[in-house]
């Protein structure tokens, strides 16, 4: 970075020199500083283009490395070698000179001596944004420190996780008892405004940095709501998020595992859960995936392993452009007989891994879905880094369930609809803590209780379908 920067400074001292030598005296003296300043930069540009081309010889051995077989024609090396890039070093040199404002540059530090590196970092950001994904992204220092505090489940927030939905930032989910929760924030939820800054096609990586921050102080939220005809502003109050994982309860005769998060620690505890299942006796299961946003693909797998012979299909990843798809399948673990009657519920803060497993799972016939239409996260992302500090999440493929169905925006509509939850003021949450008297379990018991219940895998009834808040439900065994 310092080299560019001189470099740059010497292109401009000499093109200042020049125009003063057109409306000035030229003496001897300033002919010899002309010339030196003339073979400087000559030098410079013969060791800039040299170090380009290298640069560009690397580069493209590394994207052909990494993702050549992504492309067909033309290649990657061949796309780099077309690229001109003088119009953003022109740019450069042109904003340098003549910008005076008081417009700061954004960036994720404030010194001063860091300004050149924060607009390197916006110029990726520009060129991933280009790209047209919202899950394409670039994550500059503080934003790739943030993303590591998700992964390791314990950050200071409001306990929510958000995306790009249709360009627009939106609540894939708030997680159960946190202040998101507690607040009334919903899934689906579409924020406009962060503290008063207009954040409706924010990039979610800028809307995290702003939603974060020290424990016990407030961010005032702009929400627009399906439903509600004026905007909601919405107060929460940060706190220490710890990431919940998992719960187990039995009700009425049928063993209920509620998951919130694909996490690494995930497939063990929901080991000890299927376990304690099998002591239990219970041949009826609900796994509760509602307002799980996901995790990790290896979760998701591990855990669809204790339904499937092995071999058989969990999802597929599709890369197009000629690279060959890649199948995950089942370990094998297939510990449950065909006397099992399995129900998932979902809604739409179900998204990623939690679409994964329940498309898997009713897809192989193992479990109705009942609640409502997943979020709809269909793609994989894989996370490269770029520097020691910085890195970049990458589309790489998209999600196919094992009957070929993508995973896509539209989400995964569940085989049964159930009856939104009401909430209100006294609510604790958007999913009452004692399961027992959940509402939607409550009706998927009865689901499961009912005589013909394995033959609701072909067909069902239409008594059976809630698409209402206000519609009620009758069960008959």
């Amino acid at each position: 970075m310092d080299t560019e920067k001189r470099n740059i400074e010497l292109v401009r001292k000499y093109t200042r020199e020049k125009s003063m030598g057109l409306f000035g005296k030229i003496n001897i003296w300033m002919l010899g500083v002309s010339a030196f300043l003339l073979i400087s930069v000559f030098l410079v540009f013969v060791s800039f283009s040299v170090g380009m081309a290298i640069g560009k010889h690397q580069f493209s051995d590394l994207v052909s490395g990494k993702f050549g077989a992504i492309y067909s024609s033309p290649s990657s090396e061949d796309v780099l070698v077309d690229v001109d890039f003088q119009p953003f070093w022109d740019a450069w040199v042109l904003l340098e000179d003549n910008f005076v404002g008081g417009a700061s540059v954004a960036s994720s530090t404030t010194e001063d001596d860091d300004t050149d590196q924060d607009r390197v970092w916006g110029a990726i950001e520009g060129l991933t944004r280009s790209y047209g994904d919202p899950f394409t992204s670039f994550l500059p220092p503080e934003e790739s420190e943030n993303f590591a505090a998700d992964i390791a489940g314990e950050f200071s927030g409001v306990g929510m996780e958000i995306g790009n939905r249709d360009g627009y930032l939106t609540v894939i989910s708030p997680l159960p008892g946190t202040p998101a929760d507690r607040a009334g924030m919903l899934p689906q939820d579409v924020i406009s405004k962060i503290d008063g800054v207009d954040a409706l096609r924010m990039p979610t990586e800028q809307a995290v940095k702003l939603i974060r921050g020290p424990k016990g102080e407030p961010v005032e939220l702009t929400i627009l709501r399906s439903g509600e005809i004026d905007e909601l502003t919405i107060t929460v109050v940060r706190d220490v998020i710890k990431i919940p994982t998992l719960e187990t309860a039995v009700i009425d005769d049928v063993f209920v595992i509620k998951l919130y998060s694909f996490t690494a620690e995930s497939p063990k505890l929901f080991q000890n859960a299927i376990k304690e299942m099998a002591e239990s006796g219970k041949d009826k299961l609900i796994l509760d995936l509602r307002g799980n946003p996901g995790g990790y693909l290896e979760a998701a797998i591990s855990m669809s392993s204790w339904f499937l012979p092995a071999d058989k299909t969990i999802v597929t990843e599709e890369y197009g452009s000629g690279k060959p798809n890649k199948e995950h399948v089942s370990a094998g673990y297939d510990v449950f007989s065909d006397n099992l009657k399995m129900a998932i519920l979902v809604n739409g803060g179900s998204a990623s891994a939690s679409e994964i497993v329940a498309g898997a799972l009713r897809d192989h016939n193992i479990a109705l879905l009942l609640g409502d239409t997943t979020f709809g996260k269909g793609s994989v992302q894989e996370l490269f880094n770029l520097t020691k500090e910085t890195s970049i999440k990458i589309t790489i493929a998209k999600w196919l369930t094992p009957s070929g169905d993508h995973i896509s925006e539209d989400g995964i509509v569940p085989d049964i609809f159930l009856a939104p939850i009401e909430r209100d003021d006294s609510d604790e949450g958007s999913y009452n803590s004692d399961l027992s008297q959940d509402q939607q379990i409550i009706d998927t018991i009865k689901v499961l209780q009912r005589s013909d219940f394995k033959q609701l895998f072909d067909s069902v009834p239409e008594e059976l379908q809630y698409r209402t808040a206000t519609s009620t439900i009758e069960i008959n065994n």
